[in-house]
């Protein structure tokens, strides 16, 4: 079976049950853009090196992006059946593996870093912005079909967990953070907790 069937030369493309769209579509521009952040997470895997401890989380996520974007690739009024999983637990995976990462780095996440530290550290935050420009493609497809809300929780979860993931890629290196300013949250939590001047006091 030949690669090419030249059905696409004049800019359209097949979904997943048989109707044809613009390869401009919001649909494709979102499990196009998803495509780049697994082929992006393809690099850091082979960056990392094949004994890795991260390896199998990474491997089970890659697997879990082909079968989303294919779920994504068929609208909701498509009669055939996808028969490809749905990973409805993604988000909880995410977390948990967020709290083991945490649970074993010598310091907390309060500011917004500078990405960059070491190669892999700078390709984790390379997944992370790709992964929101898919998300944000994700929300504009919402806004024009259904989408099984499973898919919108684990795309969020993972930028959460490739910011977590380069931080312990750092920290296990011993390379220090480049820090910008507080979270926002924190910065708030910050000036209501100064000690008030006499004057403002009352």
């Amino acid at each position: 079976m030949k690669i090419y069937t030249k059905k696409g030369d004049k800019g359209n493309t097949g979904l997943f049950g048989g109707s044809r769209v613009d390869k401009d579509d919001v649909r494709v521009e979102c499990f196009g853009t998803l495509d780049e952040v697994n082929s992006t997470l393809g690099l850091l895997r082979v960056k990392l090196g094949a004994e890795h401890a991260w390896q199998p989380n990474l491997h089970r996520i890659q697997k879990d992006m082909m079968d989303m974007m294919s779920h994504l690739a068929r609208p909701s009024d498509a009669k055939k059946v996808n028969p490809n999983p749905m990973p409805t637990d993604g988000a909880g995976f995410c977390e948990a593996w967020i709290d083991e990462l945490e649970g074993q780095m010598t310091s907390a996440s309060d500011y917004f870093l500078l990405p960059g530290g070491n190669e892999i550290s700078a390709l984790c935050h390379v997944v992370r912005t790709q992964m929101r420009r898919g998300e944000r493609r994700l929300v504009t497809l919402m806004r024009v079909d259904m989408v099984d809300e499973a898919i919108p929780a684990y795309i969020n979860r993972l930028s959460d967990l490739f910011f977590t993931l380069s931080r312990a890629e750092m920290d296990k290196a011993g390379v220090a953070e480049e820090k910008w300013q507080l979270f926002l949250y924190k910065r708030f939590k910050k000036a209501d907790e100064a000690p008030k001047s006499e004057e403002s006091a009352s």
